[in-house]
């Protein structure tokens, strides 16, 4: 009796596409991918920030050590003497001046008294002389008392403004380090959204890099979707096949062979 086998074969479209995926697939899997394009990258640090390390380390005049210049400067104007460099000024503008006027007026008034004298007729007599001598004695303390005065006051300011200096110089010393952190802190943030920005160029391109690489799977990926779809959507093909019955000679020798077999089995 013949016997009948029957096959489920897919649409032969659906074969080729099939078959084309498979060979598209193995080609594209045998292609190692060069990871170095699009492997992470950290973006280095900005100017600004190498900048603002430099300056935050910086212990000089044109750093964060700025503050001893004003500090030095401060420490000058502490002690006995720290006056002096203040009284100076003022004595020479002032006091001198107003002494030498001083001087010149008590000559003029002393002349005047001896032409008034002379006049008189008294000129060179006791009397006279005692009264040019009252005269200039009473100008000389006088005058001791105007300059005790002038340079008491004088001395008062030139303490004064050596403290106020004093004051100037400690504020500065203060300020100075602030101004500097602040311009570190300053250009440490600028710095930073640099590099921030820079990173985010770098990680654009890796990405950019890595969707180039992967869009060839990513096809493929999509082409297998489809012909899986095509697959499980169309009905296969029913082929048949029948084998015919064996001809009395091929029978003998199925007979025979099996015999055989059976009687070496015997033997053994």
């Amino acid at each position: 009796m013949a016997v009948q086998q029957s096959q489920v074969l897919p649409a032969p479209f659906v074969e080729e596409a099939g078959k084309d995926y498979l060979k598209q697939l193995k080609g594209l899997t045998s292609i190692q991918l060069d990871t170095s394009k699009y492997a992470p990258t950290v973006a280095g640090q900005d100017a600004l920030q190498t900048q603002a390390a430099t300056l935050a380390g910086d212990t000089s005049a044109t750093g964060l050590g700025g503050y001893q210049q004003y500090l030095t400067a401060a420490q000058a104007l502490t002690g006995p003497n720290a006056y002096k460099s203040y009284m100076t000024p003022y004595q020479t503008d002032v006091i001198d001046a107003t002494m030498t006027e001083y001087d010149k007026q008590t000559q003029i008034q002393e002349q005047g008294l001896r032409d008034q004298q002379a006049k008189l007729g008294v000129m060179g007599a006791g009397r006279a002389g005692i009264q040019l001598g009252e005269y200039g004695s009473q100008r000389g303390l006088d005058r001791a008392a105007l300059q005790a005065r002038m340079l008491q006051d004088a001395f008062g300011q030139a303490q004064g403004l050596a403290q106020a200096d004093f004051g100037q110089q400690m504020n500065l010393a203060q300020l100075q380090p602030q101004l500097a952190q602040g311009r570190i802190n300053t250009m440490g943030q600028v710095g930073a959204r640099q590099q921030a920005q820079s990173q985010a160029l770098l990680d654009a391109t890796r990405e950019q890099n890595r969707m180039a690489a992967m869009e060839p799977y990513e096809r493929l990926q999509t082409y297998g979707s489809g012909v899986g779809s095509m697959v499980s959507g169309y009905p296969g093909k029913s082929q048949f096949t029948a084998t015919p019955n064996p001809t009395p000679l091929q029978t003998a020798l199925g007979i025979g062979t099996f015999l055989g077999g059976a009687w070496l089995g015997g033997k053994g």
